[in-house]
């Protein structure tokens, strides 16, 4: 993103504020899984600490800024010497009367959504800024609330100048991760596509589609299986009666709830409830004192926070994140397998893979058994050697180094380009998302690999096994996706032969191709679903890899800066003419018949000139090596037949 932009919008933008607070963390004290309720800056003054944004971790120590947008989820762990720091949450806009090209720069950055973290050079001028902004908002009269105002659009004008000597590049957050943390927040309210569109300046078009290539659900399946998961919990956890339990996950009509509940869990409300009671008596005994093991002592606790409202404890503490009872499913399950083995049950204990204790060190003629690897949740001591792993997520480069998981997620079953990989190997599907928390448990993996979608979900999987969690798109090509995995995995040598594969068959596929088409054709990756059609960028599926980045081709010229940033566009109809190319590759249910019938799309070049391949989500909507791979050679294949 450029820098100017970005100041361009700071420029004519409306900012509210809604809070500012100097916030104390005692030594080791943390704040846990806070779904952030409006636009926040933060900026350290003393200590030291761990601080994750959305799963992206930064090292925090004094005189650091870090920025996060409305639904982030924030954490702070707090080290030996504990950390002081101030937060000012703000809700920005952009009023009328702006230019509309300004109101689409908005639509695309989301300058208030953008997420960062840096130490600035020159920390004074923000500290005595901040400073000075707390002690007016303490005095809370108008005149005070004005002088804050004034504040505020001087610490940012000093922040953005700062950023732009050091040149610092805010980054995006990812957008089923925004879909995620404001379902986890609103799950109880009513919650549409057109509300999360609306909430997160996304068409529902595309918000839809990319949700469901991340994730293999629709927003709205999501937010009914958490919904199922939130009622399950509160069948084991309390006394509540079905209604209550409808009002508390979001239905007005407990009878709904008991469909719903019985075609997601297989039992209806009452019987789920009936065969948890004996686990319940379980959990409540001292032989299950071990649950603290697998369960995360601090779950996510999400608030329904509106603007102005705040849980406050004590003078001068902004309480963002509480402690609770942790959950109860994953311990009752693991207490029945320890039943289970105690009764005879060896077979289990007997599958589980074995390997070297942290602590314990290997003899002086003898290898380790295992490795420390770095990663977003801090080391994680894993086998050099896994035999039993699960992957939520990155299936295509473990299928590379010749890894087949003992479970995955749906979607990943689904890939058409995993099929031959995964055919008869009896791999677990773990449902959807990245999985089912007691399904992973039955399978004992020994490394479990997940992306930051569900942070939620990792927290708890660290108690089963050692879990790598890999921060989505944070590896930026296919050879640092498998170079990673083939260290973390042991496969080194399988790592560099497949790559060395890759590299030849792409070359291959980028000359037939090249050769195809007359020099300075322009391309466009197209999507046509429902109603509506959407224009693709290189880093979202659908062909834009192959298409730009493997072959090289380019956007038509009008449109490459937006292809870029954000890397997609809704189009009306009436603005397709602008994105098609000479050649278009398209995402659709409809057939060829279906675009030369219709007035629009049957006047473009590339439809005149049979210049257009189509293929449905099953296939295009992938990513990983794999997919890329065989979409390279599809699309060049395509080509060079047309040229024929």
């Amino acid at each position: 993103m450029d820098m100017r932009d970005h100041i361009k919008l700071w420029e004519q933008a409306y900012c509210k504020i809604i809070d500012v607070r100097r916030i104390t963390l005692r030594s080791h004290e943390n704040q846990c899984s806070y779904v952030v309720p409006a636009s926040l800056f933060i900026l350290s003054i003393r200590g030291n600490a761990q601080i994750m944004l959305d799963g992206t971790a930064y090292h925090c120590r004094r005189f650091k800024v870090f920025h996060a947008g409305k639904g982030a989820v924030l954490d702070i762990h707090a080290n030996e010497e504990g950390l002081d720091y101030y937060a000012v949450y703000y809700k920005g806009s952009m009023p009328p009367p702006v230019r509309q090209s300004l109101i689409d720069l908005a639509e695309r950055i989301r300058p208030f959504h953008i997420q960062f973290g840096f130490a600035p050079a020159l920390p004074a001028p923000l500290y005595h800024g901040l400073t000075e902004m707390h002690k007016q908002w303490e005095q809370a009269n108008s005149l005070s609330r004005l002088r804050v105002k004034a504040l505020f659009h001087s610490f940012v004008h000093e922040l953005l100048n700062q950023m732009q000597e050091q040149g610092i590049k805010p980054e995006k957050r990812d957008l089923a991760a925004q879909i995620i943390a404001i379902i986890y927040e609103r799950y109880a309210e009513a919650i549409t596509l057109e509300s999360l569109s609306e909430s997160l300046n996304y068409s529902v078009a595309h918000l839809s589609s990319y949700f469901k290539s991340r994730t293999g659900l629709s927003p709205i399946d999501y937010l009914i299986k958490i919904r199922m998961n939130k009622a399950a919990m509160l069948l084991i956890e309390t006394d509540a009666n079905l209604r209550e339990i409808a009002i508390g996950v979001g239905y007005q009509d407990p009878f709904y709830l008991g469909r719903m509940f019985k075609k997601h869990k297989g039992v209806s409300p009452t019987r789920y409830r009936i065969e948890h009671s004996a686990k319940r008596s379980l959990e409540d005994s001292p032989s299950t004192s071990m649950r603290s093991s697998i369960v995360s002592l601090e779950p996510l606790r999400y608030t329904d926070v509106g603007d102005n409202h705040y849980q406050r404890n004590g003078e001068d503490e902004l309480t963002m994140f509480r402690h609770s009872k942790p959950p109860m499913a994953a311990a009752l399950l693991f207490s029945f397998m320890l039943l289970l083995s105690a009764c005879g049950a060896g077979n289990i204990a007997e599958t589980q893979p074995t390997q070297t204790p942290v602590e314990t060190a290997p003899a002086a003629n003898e290898q380790p058994q295992t490795k420390t690897v770095s990663t977003v949740l801090g080391d994680v001591e894993v086998p050099l050697h896994p035999k039993r792993v699960v992957a939520g997520e990155y299936l295509g480069s473990l299928i590379a180094l010749g890894v087949i998981p003992v479970g995955t997620s749906s979607h990943h079953i689904q890939n058409p380009y995993f099929k031959e990989a995964l055919d008869g190997e009896g791999v677990t599907d773990l449902g959807e998302g990245n999985g089912d928390l007691e399904k992973i448990l039955e399978l004992a993996p020994d490394l479990i690999i997940m992306d930051d979608t569900y942070i939620e979900l990792n927290e708890q999987l660290s108690k089963i096994a050692p879990t790598v969690v890999v921060p989505f798109a944070s590896l930026k090509t296919v050879h640092e996706e498998l170079d990673y995995f083939g260290k973390l995995l042991g496969k080194e040598q399988e790592a560099e032969q497949w790559l060395a594969d890759y590299d030849q068959r792409i070359a291959a596929a980028k000359e037939k191709a090249v050769q195809a088409v007359p020099a300075g054709s322009t391309f466009s990756v197209l999507e046509w679903i429902g109603k509506e059609v959407s224009a693709v960028g290189a880093s979202y599926g659908k062909g834009g890899q192959p298409i730009y980045q493997g072959f090289g081709f380019k956007p038509p010229a009008a449109v490459a800066q937006e292809m870029i940033d954000p890397g997609w566009a809704s189009l009306s109809s009436e603005a397709l003419p602008k994105y098609a190319g000479d050649y278009i590759i398209l995402t659709t249910d409809r057939k060829i018949e279906d675009l030369k019938a219709d007035p629009i799309w049957k006047s473009l070049d590339a439809v005149k000139n049979d210049c257009v391949f189509t293929w449905t989500s099953d296939r295009s909507w992938y990513w990983d090596p794999i997919a890329i791979l065989a979409q390279t050679e599809e699309l060049a294949a395509w080509l060079d037949g047309m040229k024929k």
